[in-house]
């Protein structure tokens, strides 16, 4: 079975001002690190949000701790988080503990 690594992020609104505008969190995945790198680059820059996002930073955070965020703010409040997370697509499936069922002899 073909094994591959895909990428959830999620935008996640915390912080004091979530109280104004409650929104459930949006999750997306990716199938390219670099790819979700460069859609999440574009689309804060289409919004006016800075570019706190770099490929080389989250590639190290997710081979450091298999996780990257970062929070976005507004005048010392924050508005929300972004959060990449490694996960396996078609993992290995084990037996769960089930063992071979035994043969009945009459």
């Amino acid at each position: 079975m073909l094994q591959q690594t895909i990428y959830e992020v999620r935008i996640t609104y915390i912080g004091s001002l979530t109280g104004l505008r409650e929104r459930e969190p949006f999750v997306c995945y990716f199938s390219n690190l670099k790819k979700t790198v460069e859609n999440l680059t574009a689309q804060l820059a289409l919004n006016g949000w800075p570019l706190k996002i770099n490929y080389t930073a989250v590639y190290r955070g997710l081979k450091m701790k298999n996780k990257y965020h970062c929070d976005f703010e507004v005048a010392g409040h924050k508005v929300f988080r972004i959060s990449i997370t490694p996960c396996v697509l078609n993992p290995v499936l084990t037996t769960l503990g089930i063992d071979e069922m035994p043969a009945y002899k009459k």
